[in-house]
């Protein structure tokens, strides 16, 4: 079964509200961020931002959507786009 397949609702999120996470991969605009062009850059490999909420699509995945601070922008994107930043809090 890929990653697609899965139905990531039948678990609890990945990620949590206020959590500090990494971009996997380069994140283009797939046409659903409005003001800019489809291809245009959203998000590079290695930027940090913190999930400000989480959401879903096709009531299958789960969307964390993402506040990079440094690059002023919101974007929605899935778990397998990002990864937790240990902070060192125990």
């Amino acid at each position: 079964m890929s990653h697609d397949e899965i139905v990531e609702l039948d678990a609890p999120p990945a990620f949590e509200v206020g959590e500090k996470v990494r971009a996997r991969r380069l994140v283009r605009n797939d046409g659903s961020y409005l003001g800019l062009r489809v291809g245009d850059l959203l998000v590079s490999e290695g930027e940090i931002g913190y999930v400000r909420e989480i959401g879903t699509f096709l009531q299958r995945f789960f969307i964390y959507e993402v506040d990079f601070l440094d690059r002023g922008m919101v974007v929605g994107m899935r778990a397998k786009e990002l990864e937790r930043i240990e902070t060192g809090i125990t």
